[in-house]
């Protein structure tokens, strides 16, 4: 009974402790490794509540890096494209997203994270649940996948410096499917394309 009394009296201040521990369990751990259970402990709550604040860890990861997007929303897509789309696809999806009615607040969390603020986090939300499926999928060779998602991920960041935050014309302006079918096959090459020996 108490319980529920606190949480409606403390509701912004259990929110605020849940995100800071799941920021440091997150940061320390990474995402793959931080469980709800130990994110709940040190912040010194029932498990329960942290996913009737935020819903999946998913969710409470977009939520400590203030991403106003569900990551389903990108790897849903993704996950569903054939290999040989898969270049395409990242990048209609992605800059879809930049270009929807939510991207302004995705782009203000990006330039915040280029500010030096929860690179690790940043890290460990491209490689370990955005980028997770297809790092999987184009782990060939062995051992390769993380290569080749980084690798995308830098033309990625590229785009979206060059079409959000510089506007540097025609990429600022270029219908979504002209850009897609122009930089698809070079996020393709990464991602599916031969890797030098060695490298």
């Amino acid at each position: 009974m108490s319980e529920r009394t606190g949480r409606r009296a403390g509701e912004s201040g259990t929110r605020a402790a849940i995100l800071d521990a799941a920021r440091s369990r997150f940061a320390e751990v990474g995402f793959d490794k931080a469980s709800i259970r130990s994110i709940a402990g040190a912040a010194g709550v029932d498990p329960a509540l942290v996913h009737h604040y935020f819903g999946t860890k998913q969710q409470l990861f977009s939520a400590t890096l203030n991403l106003p997007i569900d990551p389903e929303m990108i790897r849903a897509p993704i996950r569903a494209a054939a290999p040989g789309d898969l270049g395409e696809t990242v990048v209609r999806t992605v800059v879809g997203a930049w270009d929807s009615s939510i991207g302004e607040h995705a782009v203000a969390a990006f330039r915040g994270i280029l500010a030096g603020g929860d690179a690790a986090l940043a890290r460990s939300f491209l490689l370990e649940v955005a980028l997770k499926d297809v790092r999987e999928r184009v782990d060939t060779p062995p051992g390769t996948g993380t290569t080749r998602v980084v690798l995308a991920v830098s033309q990625m960041i590229g785009l979206l410096v060059a079409r959000k935050i510089l506007r540097v014309e025609p990429v600022a302006s270029m219908p979504l499917d002209d850009l897609a079918a122009l930089a698809g096959p070079t996020i393709q090459r990464y991602l599916t394309g031969d890797l030098p020996s060695g490298g």
